[in-house]
């Protein structure tokens, strides 16, 4: 064999090198120095159908181990809801999980980072130690954007404590009819006052900066996230408030109600929109081409990418997953770029592929779908910074967080009624007084005064999951130290007389619910709720505090009640909840939905012809903060 000469192989070794050096300069999505656009163009002609395809799925993270990441190029990962690595996981076993993906995907022929996705609703509320907010539905009733923008910065930084950069919020659904299970995730029945809180993408994307084209999408920042503008649209307006129902309305009157959150979020800047389960007019909004499509990207210029709902395309049909095939096509037809396909993406992967090379779906299709998809990875830097680290995870649960959290409950709170007409007002009331009955269901359960979507998708029970603050420990911490406080969660009236109580705070209310396991035809209290109204109420002054996440049957109680306070769903800080009852702060909230007498008006909202509340929309007492208050 004939030796090569050295000079050769040096030759040979520095052409190649300087082949290799021009190929990698020659990839210019890999370049930061380029645009957003030129980085995208670059990287998209570079992939192949099953490289765009994977670009398309987000898989459930349970689904992402073993090498699925690389294998199928995956495009994102997420948490359904509950979720998680390990039991009370920390921000460092999050942040472990991600990593790993991370490791996954960037070794794949291109290195196209992944992200992850989340249900961040109210807070980072699947993540043990995180600060819980209130429920929209509470946030509505503060009136007060600027709160919520500052409530949407906390949370970001909460989510990224754990790595995650992609928050599935806000909702912005207008709620018509408080028997939807979904009403409290509702800022109001206002579409006005559901636009005014958009203001919460501000706090988890960042300001938008004022030469920034509308439609285009932005996030500042490692320190914030994706925010999602959902479900796109009307959900909120379905029949009866039958979850993933129909919504039955002019276009007029979809657009003056239902739409305008959505303009306001794409003008500040929303990353992606969610489709959502419901229909309009009958149309199944997954397969609706001409909002999608038509005036989503081509009226409105949203520029960020939409996506579906879990497990979207199944819910097309009944029985659900019935001609798959047809409901993919429908639904990448329409215009929704990335789908949430939990499980069967393999599946996905197969009859995409096989409508796009038999020309059912044009490339055209697929290739916006990933350009927005690119576009929305480039411009949060992912490509630069694809790996988690730990600069952040002791902003997970922190002290000004809960503060804020506090100050967020004490700002919801709605007093509907405070004293009787032969009295004087009861609330605020004193601290110093020789004893108090606290009683009802929700005044010492975390999991009761948080709701649903918190650690699981449908709520917890008790106090072990979370941390925080109970009703019953706000009130224990406000009250003089002299002061005696007794709980009992149902007492019997005889109890009630025969103790000695100054008064009685009772909270009662809904158990945690989501989605259609929330939807309620009867909207009463829950048992012994009544119970404990009627014996603690009949007996001695109260006050009464209703943990729901909408308006309930209270009329046939309401003359028993001294005072009669809307709570909402207020969140892991229940002293904020003290902080009113007993007047460090004054009440100021307002109610962001109708207060009906009873279920037979539904659906009733302000400006309707047979609008009869039982309190109006806008309705809210206010009382002043005292200094302490010792005696009656």
């Amino acid at each position: 064999m004939a030796k090569i000469p050295f000079f050769l192989v040096g030759f040979w070794l520095l052409s190649n090198c300087a082949g290799l050096l021009e190929a990698e300069d020659m990839m210019k999505y890999k370049n930061p120095k380029e645009s957003n656009d030129v980085r995208v163009e670059d990287l998209l002609n570079r992939m192949t159908l099953e490289e765009k395809i994977g670009q398309m799925l987000q898989i459930e993270r349970k689904c992402a181990s073993d090498n699925v990441l690389n294998k199928y190029f995956i495009g994102s990962v997420m948490s359904e809801g509950g979720s998680i690595p390990v039991p009370k996981a920390s921000a460092e076993n999050w942040i472990d999980m991600l990593n790993e993906f991370q490791k996954d995907a960037l070794s794949t022929r291109l290195g196209i980072p992944v992200f992850y996705g989340i249900d961040a609703v109210h807070g980072h509320n699947t993540v043990y130690k995180a600060t819980i907010f209130p429920h929209n539905i509470g946030l509505g009733a503060t009136r007060d954007p600027e709160l919520v923008k500052r409530i949407g910065a906390a949370t970001a930084l909460e989510v990224r404590a754990t790595g995650i950069q992609y928050a599935y919020a806000p909702c912005v659904a207008v709620c018509r009819d408080p028997r939807w299970g979904r009403c409290y995730e509702s800022y109001s029945e206002d579409p006005k006052l559901v636009e005014a809180m958009t203001d919460i993408i501000l706090g988890l994307q960042g300001d938008i900066p004022d030469n920034m084209p509308n439609g285009l999408p932005f996030i500042a920042g490692k320190e914030k996230v994706l925010a999602c503008a959902k479900h796109y649209v009307g959900d909120g307006g379905t029949i009866d408030g039958i979850n993933e129902s129909n919504t039955v309305i002019d276009i007029n009157e979809l657009m003056e109600i239902h739409m305008p959150g959505y303009l306001s979020s794409i003008s500040k800047g929303v990353a992606t929109v969610m489709v959502s389960y419901s229909s309009w007019n009958g149309v199944k909004m997954h397969t609706h081409h001409d909002l999608i499509t038509g005036f989503l990207k081509n009226t409105l210029h949203f520029q960020g990418f939409v996506i579906s709902d879990f497990e979207g395309i199944d819910r097309i049909t009944t029985p659900h997953r019935a001609n798959c095939t047809d409901s993919l096509q429908a639904a990448v037809s329409s215009g929704i770029d990335m789908f949430m396909v939990p499980k069967f993406y393999k599946n996905f992967i197969e009859d995409l592929t096989i409508l796009v090379k038999n020309e059912v779906i044009p490339m055209s299709r697929i290739d916006d779908a990933v350009r927005r998809i690119l576009r929305v990875k480039f411009m949060m830097g992912i490509f630069e910074n694809p790996f988690a680290d730990y600069s952040l995870v002791n902003y997970l649960g922190t002290k000004e967080h809960r503060e804020l959290a506090r100050e967020a409950v004490r700002k919801s709170m709605v007093l509907l009624k405070n004293g009787k007409s032969d009295k004087k007002p009861l609330l605020p009331l004193p601290k110093k007084v020789p004893k108090i009955l606290v009683a009802g269901s929700h005044a010492n359960n975390l999991g009761y005064q948080c709701g649903g979507w918190t650690i699981e998708w449908q709520g917890v029970s008790g106090n072990n999951l979370l941390e925080g603050t109970t009703i019953l420990d706000a009130i224990k911490n406000t009250v003089d130290s002299e002061t005696i406080v007794i709980y009992e969660e149902n007492p019997d009236i005889e109890f009630v007389k025969s103790n000695g109580f100054s008064y009685a705070i009772v909270v009662v209310g809904e158990k945690p619910y989501a989605e259609t396991h929330g939807d309620n035809m009867n909207l009463t209290i829950p048992s012994p709720g009544p119970e404990t109204i009627t014996n603690v109420c009949g007996a001695i002054e109260c006050a009464v505090v209703i943990i729901s996440g909408r308006p309930l049957v209270i009329q046939p109680y309401v003359g028993l009640m001294d005072a009669v306070v809307a709570g909402w769903l207020p969140g892991s800080e229940g002293q904020g909840v003290a902080d009113v009852l007993f007047g460090d702060y004054g009440f100021t909230g307002k109610l962001p939905r109708t207060w009906f007498k009873s279920v037979v008006q539904l659906p009733m909202n302000v400006g309707d012809a047979h609008y009869d509340p039982l309190f109006p929309f806008g309705f809210g007492l206010t009382t002043e903060p005292t200094e302490a208050i010792y005696s009656q």
